[in-house]
Formats: C-alpha cells, structure tokens, sequence
C-alpha cells in the first residue's frame, strides 16, 4: 500500500471541501457560522494533505491508482476515479490548495456579517474542491466532468451578488465562452478516444511516444479543439471582456480566479502537451494568440484608471504570455509562470487598497521623470548583459536555443524596467538609485534562471523537453515577439507625449476602452440574465 498512499492523500483532502459544499451547505445561509468554520478548516485541510502527499511523492515510491472505473457505450472507454501522480499534479495542488486557504482565511472577516455569507463560503469549498479533483485525476472523462463542475460552481461566485447588472452580464459571457469551451473539449476527447483507445492522460501520452509515421487527422483536429478550449478558458483577447468586469464579485473571489482557477485552459495543455507537439500548427496559433493577447490587453492596461481592472488586464496580458510560452514548446517555464503570477496576484488583489497606496506616490513625482527613448535602449543594452552574463553562468547557450534567446530578451526588457527607474530621475541620490537597480536586477536574472533550472529539472517526467517543439520554431516569429516586447516598452515610455496628439488621444480612448470588441459579446442574448441566475 506505500505505492498509493499520496493518490489517497490527495483524495482525502478534497473530501471535506465537497462535503462542506454538498452537504453542509444545503441551506448554508441559515447556518452560516457553521459554513465558515467547517469550510475553513477544510481549507486548511486540503493545504496541509497536499504538502503531505508532495513529501510522501519525494520520499517514497508513488504510481497513479484507479479506485473506481465504469464501462461507456459506444467505444468511449471507461469513466474512472483514477489519480495522476506526477510532479505537475503536485506543484499545481499544493498551489491551488495554498490559494484555496488564503482566499478562505480571508474571507472569514471579509464577508463577516453579509446576509449571505453562508452560501458563499458553501460555493467556495465546492468551487475549490472540485478544482483540486481535477487537477488530481488522470481519466480524461472524469476531467471533462471535473471541468464543466469547476466552471458552474465558479459562476455561483461570480454572480454572488445577484442585483448587480454588471456582474451577472459578466458572468453570462463567460457561461456562454465555457460552455462552447466544453462541447470542444468533449469532441476533442471523444477523437482522442477513438484514436488511441486510451482514456487516461497517462496512456495518451504513452501512446504518443510509441507513434511512428504520420500524426492521425482526427488527432490534428482534437489538438485543435483543445487548443481553442483553453483560449476560451483564459480570457485572454478578444475574450477577455467577461474577466476585466467580474471585477464586482467580492474581492477574493477574483484573487481566486486570477490565483488559480483562470489556469484551467493552461492546465489542460500541459496535460495534453505530449500530443500538442506533434502537431505543428497549433504551436502557431497558441503563439499568436499569446502575442496578440500580450500586446492588446497591455495597451488597455497602460490606459487603465482603476486599480483592479488594470490587475485584470494583467492577467491577461501573463495568460497571453503562458499560452505564448506553451506554442515555443517552454512547458516548464509556463509552469513557473503559473506559480509566481498566482502568488503576485493572490496578494494583489487580496491588498489592492494597500496597491493603490502605492500607485500614489509615484503618480505625485512624475513631473521629476525625465523619460526618453534613448534612456529606453541604454537601460534594454544593459540589463540585456547582465542577462546574457547571468545566463552564461548557469551554462544556458541562448544562442543555440533561440527560443530561450528570445525568452532572455524578454527577461532583459523585464529587468529594463528596474533600471529605467533610476535613469528617468534627476537629483541627489541617482547613481546610489541607479546602482540599487543594477543589483536587484542581477539578483532577479540569478533567481529566474535558477529556477528555470529547477523548475525543468523537477518537471521532467511531465512535461515534454523545451527543444522538442522549440528546434522547429521560425525564426521570423521569434522575431517578431522581441520586436513586439521592445515596442511595448518604448510605447510606455512616450505614451505622455504621445497623449499631446489628438491621433493618439482617440487611440488611447479606444484602448481604454477595450478597442470595443467586448461590446459585440456584450450585445449577445443568447442566456437570460434571469435564467443565469437560476442556474
């Protein structure tokens, strides 16, 4: 029984979570002290098992396990409670978990009180739970269920507060983008099924590696449909409307959602990355809609006024950035994406009184900013060194991998931004300012490598290597990211000027306003406010 003993764990802590939603929460308001109590500490319990069963996974010998299994029709295979036990399922349950406790210990005061507290919290759990299920299980039927819950008990939460408009057109936008996401998605699976003859992640993958000749048709257009999934489950442009306005549920429902349940279309193609790299146009539209993503939602984000929608833009632009990262074939550096975007943003979004406090005071000192495009390029030229030199002493050849070239262009336009803050000020202190910046910034670069070391290091087993799709990548489209990443920064830097021109004043309106293509959605009447609230 060692063998299985962090499958059970894992099991375990999802239960009192469910419990809490499904039974507890049957009529959750009139019994709302004991909702918050109970869904706290399952909360904690959930975190506590899942750091548990990472131990036990490090420790002892762990494989996968099926507990139940059911026959379907029509040569579907078998729908079954079967666990996936890889580093993957750890890091993403420890995570989501840690998030899930946070949110809930937050929670616990901030809806102290509200005539509805008790069927928050009972939505709360569930939403949680069946999230951690997901990402646990290995049978591709039962994530397809798990998937379909996880939206639906999210949706309670986003419509939490039922006589705001603005919420529930929100939430119908994106009831609408999940459920075609979940018709692609069974479609997709039901291809893989008939393919492969395998219904667990696992197999599929197996099955993948002993593939000789060319790529079956039907699994082409099941990578397709998965590929168009998990664009529809990010909110990333021009879809990214629903996510920038569900800005009126309570504030640590859309911490949980930038934190951890936004990653879902994310998660599903590291969970079907052995099939996505033998298929190669799909790597051209995960990368494209990434850039396009990246670009447009930080444009809107550099017009934004309030605080947290421009946190919402954010997340966009990084959901675009991971999607991008998954087209290049950077399985692992996605996965360590995922985790420091869910941190930052989990406390974003959980202090955004405390970030507007901060957004203050530079917003007062900007008359003793000094920003020019050569103040750009000397700050891009120096941190690129810096970059490239830190780069070299974990013995990273960028130049031989060119998509982890222009990942490191990337990191020294990042790092640019530190160092930008120095050379824009004029005054005493600007060179101790400036040399503060150089350090943090190397100190930055060290950790990001090192990580991107250990995070592919650790990932291993579950994730295809980065050079498997990265060695087929044209370099014209890689060109094209950096000239993206470069422009956006120097956009920033004039956008003060630019501001002057009466061109630029209506296209910075129409920025500010999403570039308008939220409002065709916005116009779609397909669900009934009323009948999503009712669902």
């Amino acid at each position: 029984m060692v063998v299985d003993i962090a499958s059970s764990v894992m099991l375990v802590a999802t239960l009192p979570l469910l419990l809490v939603g499904l039974l507890v929460g049957v009529r959750a308001d009139d019994h709302a002290r004991w909702v918050r109590t109970l869904g706290n500490r399952a909360a904690w319990v959930a975190f506590i098992f899942g750091a548990a069963a990472a131990v036990l996974y490090v420790t002892t010998l762990q494989q996968s396990q099926t507990y139940v299994a059911i026959s379907l029709p029509v040569q579907l295979g078998k729908v079954a409670v079967q666990t996936l036990i890889n580093p993957l399922t750890i890091i993403m349950f420890v995570l989501v978990s840690f998030m899930g406790m946070v949110v809930s210990n937050f929670s616990v005061s901030y809806m102290k009180g509200d005539a509805h507290e008790g069927r928050f919290h009972k939505w709360l759990s569930l939403t949680v739970g069946v999230f951690l299920l997901l990402i646990v299980t290995n049978n591709i039927w039962m994530f397809w269920i798990l998937f379909v819950l996880a939206s639906l008990s999210l949706h309670q939460l986003l419509i939490f507060y039922r006589d705001r408009p603005l919420a529930i057109i929100a939430a119908r936008k994106k009831y609408l983008f999940s459920r075609v996401a979940d018709v692609g998605l069974f479609a997709a699976f039901v291809l893989i099924v008939r393919a492969t003859g395998e219904t667990g992640f696992a197999g599929i993958a197996f099955w993948m590696q002993r593939l000789h000749g060319d790529f079956p048709a039907s699994l082409q257009v099941a990578a397709g449909l998965i590929v168009v999934t998990a664009i529809l489950k990010s909110g990333v442009f021009p879809f990214h409307g629903w996510l920038i306005q569900v800005m009126e549920a309570p504030t640590q429902v859309s911490a949980l959602l930038h934190a951890g349940l936004i990653y879902t279309g994310a998660f599903l193609l590291l969970r079907v990355s052995p099939m996505i790299t033998h298929v190669s146009w799909t790597w051209m539209v995960l990368i494209l809609v990434g850039l396009l993503s990246v670009t447009m939602s930080s444009l809107m984000m550099m017009t934004e006024t309030n605080i947290k929608e421009s946190l919402a833009y954010s997340t966009s632009a990084q959901l675009g950035f991971m999607l991008m990262e998954c087209g290049l074939g950077l399985y692992s550096i996605a996965v360590l994406h995922i985790v420091a975007h869910s941190v930052y943003k989990a406390h974003a979004f959980l202090s955004s009184g405390s970030v507007v406090d901060n957004f203050r005071g530079p917003t007062l000192q900007k008359q003793k900013l000094k920003q020019t495009l050569g103040r750009a390029e000397l700050a891009i030229v120096i941190s690129g060194v810096a970059t490239f030199g830190v780069a070299s002493i974990f013995g990273i050849d960028l130049r031989g991998q060119p998509t982890l070239l222009t990942i490191g262009v990337i990191v020294a336009i990042a790092m640019s931004q530190l160092l930008l803050q120095a050379l824009n000020r004029s005054g005493i202190g600007t060179v101790g300012l400036f040399t503060r910046a150089m350090v943090l910034s190397v100190v930055v670069c060290t950790v990001y490598f090192g990580l991107h070391d250990l995070s592919a290091y650790v990932l291993g087993p579950s994730v295809p290597s980065d050079s498997l799709q990265a060695d087929h990548i044209p370099y014209s489209l890689l060109a094209l990211i950096v000239i993206v990443f470069v422009s956006l920064l120097h956009i920033q830097q004039l956008m003060p000027r630019l501001q002057k021109s009466r061109f630029w004043q209506g296209v910075y309106v129409s920025f500010y306003n999403g570039m308008y293509v939220d409002s065709a959605f916005s116009q779609v009447r397909a669900l009934d406010v009323t009948k999503v609230n009712n669902k």
